[in-house]
């Protein structure tokens, strides 16, 4: 029943979509309310519908209408088609407390509509104002519930402390106190074996079960690292959160820097095999979630820093100089008798002074999100 309301959910959510595409300058798509009407007739039609809960089929509704807003407010790409085993989830509204039930310590219990009371385990306290839930499958076949509640943000220390982190491949992310963080990931074993399952994944049929099995072998060994990285974001950004009052990150735009060089059949890319290992890494690396949950945790303490040449920067002296860094881990700079020291701390150094350097030698000042005073010198 869960897996049908997910179907069911996604059918509503690619009606949308088809609808959305229709719209032509002079031609208005149909709305909200509109489109809910137009659900009362089909679900008169369809009993397979019918049979499903009309909560859970507005509400996919009402989630592509917050897409679409979001999609004209210019903070999100244009919804898509959603795709079976890849989108599968449904929302529901109108909770009420006696809807929610602890059992132990260890266990709850949630009513779904026509379905009745689901049994989940208890990861953390379900929040007693929580008004909606979420249910989703990942593709190795798991089912996760989550209650809509925002948490307060972390609170600093209030001592005026300010941290640089300088983000990379084979350093995760670096701090401007010399601390370097990495993103874990599949253990040598593991990586041997998910090569093994894609090849074995390449000689199967489509639509046999052989492929099916594989395909969830696979998933399962994502799976294992996406939870692991995760985990590591989240104690690394409550330990920042915590330990420091302003955190200055690059202004790094990872949504286009993780692009795909195919190209196109007239015009095909170049080093594609280069830029596809170098998209992985970045992704492993967990860029985009580390920024998002510092934003979250620390709100209004996050600052974004040019990141022009701030790897090339003599963090001492403000040299700079291709030849200052003189591998991907060691930077010694040509000017000053600073001693060699690792690349990845010395840009740090010069994010968390707040100070980026143009392409004449100029320095520029940092964007900040809160518009505080910028240091004027670069944080040890």
């Amino acid at each position: 029943m869960l897996t049908e309301y997910c179907r069911q959910a996604r059918y509503i959510w690619n009606l949308a979509v088809e609808q959305q595409r229709y719209w032509q300058p002079g031609r208005r798509a149909p709305g909200f309310n509109e489109q809910c009407a137009q659900l009362t007739s089909i679900r008169a039609e369809y009993d397979w519908l019918a049979a499903g809960s009309h909560t859970v089929q507005q509400q996919a509704l009402r989630d592509f209408a917050q897409a679409m807003r979001n999609f004209f407010a210019g903070t999100h790409r244009r919804p898509t088609w959603r795709k079976a085993v890849v989108h599968e989830g449904f929302r529901q509204v109108a909770v009420k407390p006696h809807h929610i039930e602890r059992l132990n310590r260890r266990f709850g219990r949630v009513r779904v509509p026509k379905i009745g009371w689901v049994r989940f385990r208890l990861s953390r306290p379900v929040p007693p104002d929580a008004k909606s839930y979420r249910v989703t499958r990942d593709r190795a076949g798991r089912w996760f519930i989550s209650f809509a509640h925002i948490p307060d943000p972390i609170a600093g220390p209030g001592l005026g402390s300010v941290v640089g982190i300088d983000r990379g491949v084979v350093v995760s992310a670096a701090l401007s106190t010399g601390e370097l963080l990495h993103a874990p990931s599949l253990t040598p074993g593991e990586s041997k074996r998910l090569k093994v399952l894609q090849r074995r994944l390449a000689r199967a049929e489509r639509g046999s079960k052989r492929r099916v099995r594989t395909r969830l072998a696979i998933a399962k060994l994502n799976a294992r690292e996406s939870d692991r990285r995760k985990d590591w974001v989240e104690k690394a950004t409550t330990d920042i959160a915590r330990r420091f009052d302003t955190i200055r990150l690059e202004a790094l735009d990872v949504r286009s820097m993780t692009r795909a060089a195919r190209g196109t059949v007239e015009h095909p890319g170049v080093h594609v095999a280069n830029k596809r290992s170098l998209n992985r890494g970045i992704r492993r690396s967990g860029w985009g979630l580390l920024a998002e949950r510092l934003q979250h945790k620390a709100s209004g303490r996050v600052e974004q820093v040019p990141a022009a040449y701030t790897s090339q920067r003599c963090s001492a002296c403000g040299h700079v100089a291709p030849g200052n860094r003189e591998s991907q881990a060691v930077f010694e700079c040509d000017s000053c008798d600073a001693g060699p020291c690792n690349a990845d701390v010395n840009a740090a150094r010069n994010i968390a002074a707040g100070r980026a350097v143009t392409a004449r030698g100029d320095l520029g000042a940092s964007r900040s999100t809160n518009r505080e005073p910028q240091l004027s010198s670069p944080a040890a």
